[in-house]
């Protein structure tokens, strides 16, 4: 529960939501890699398996709402992760308009799971994470910027942009660089002993 602002957290339903979300993409892709060509069409219209996706998330959305006790939150949450697998597997479908192997999935996957384990983690260790990051001197916030510039220079040097990259490499490297100096110049145990 985060005291500060009231709000109660359920990790226990948030985590079978993200499992089922897990198992249902992970799922959707073994069947659909496997079974390519199963498929169910009605009266000339393809039902992609977004739209069951699609009711079990608006459906248990709406009975969370309306109903609430907890055993039937924990099958909520279940249901609601799988119909959020079913929908997360066609994002790069729906995205690029019928290509079902759109990379656009693939990030949508990572996206979804990085953005609810970074949610979690700040809303289940908030105040040691915020003690922790007050902390931060500007010397070290300057060598962790330009260590995130430098890297990003991978980027530019895996597409054959070497003029760029090298540029960002350079540029990640004067940052870094900046902020020793910076912690070196700050430092009060160098101060002391000097």
């Amino acid at each position: 529960m985060s005291a500060s602002l009231g709000i109660r957290v359920d990790y226990g339903t948030t985590f079978l939501a993200l499992l089922a979300f897990i198992v249902s993409f992970f799922g959707a892709r073994i069947f659909t890699t496997l079974h390519p060509d199963a498929v169910l069409v009605s009266g000339g219209v393809h039902f992609h398996h977004f739209w069951y996706g699609l009711a079990m998330v608006v459906a248990t959305g709406w009975l969370g709402i309306v109903a609430n006790h907890p055993a039937l939150d924990r099958v909520y949450a279940t249901v609601f992760g799988l119909g959020g697998g079913l929908m997360g597997d066609e994002v790069g479908l729906l995205l690029t308009f019928g290509d079902y192997q759109s990379e656009l999935t693939y990030d949508f996957f990572v996206g979804f799971v990085s953005a609810v384990v970074l949610t979690l983690l700040v809303l289940r260790f908030g105040e040691p994470l915020k003690r922790d990051l007050a902390d931060v001197e500007r010397g070290e916030a300057l060598v962790h910027l330009g260590v995130v510039v430098g890297g990003l220079s991978a980027l530019f040097f895996a597409f054959g942009f070497w003029i760029p990259g090298s540029g960002l490499a350079l540029a990640g490297a004067a940052i870094a660089i900046s902020g020793v100096a910076s912690k070196r110049a700050h430092d009060p145990l160098r101060l002391q002993s000097a």
